[in-house]
């Protein structure tokens, strides 16, 4: 197996969590989110136990930020990881 660049990892795992999240938050934004939770709950055989409270920008920014970071970080040491552990 060849190496990875831990850069293009944790740049791919940010996109991918971040994009994730700004879904999320687009659907909240549109008022889908409450259904989108209840459906996914229900098909489980659960009772939803969340309400989904309304829109913030500045949340959802945060939200997108810090999932995007954490993806990043997670991505990087796993690049590292893979990179050492296949020499």
């Amino acid at each position: 197996m060849g190496t990875v660049n831990p850069n293009k990892a944790g740049l791919a795992l940010g996109a991918m969590l971040g994009g994730w999240h700004l879904l999320w938050a687009l659907l909240v934004a549109a008022g889908w989110a409450q259904a989108i939770i209840n459906f996914y709950f229900r098909i489980h055989f659960l009772t939803p136990a969340w309400t989904v409270e309304g829109f913030q920008a500045g949340l959802a920014a945060t939200l997108v930020f810090v999932t995007a970071a954490l993806g990043y970080v997670f991505g990087y040491v796993l690049g590292v990881l893979w990179n050492r552990l296949h020499r």
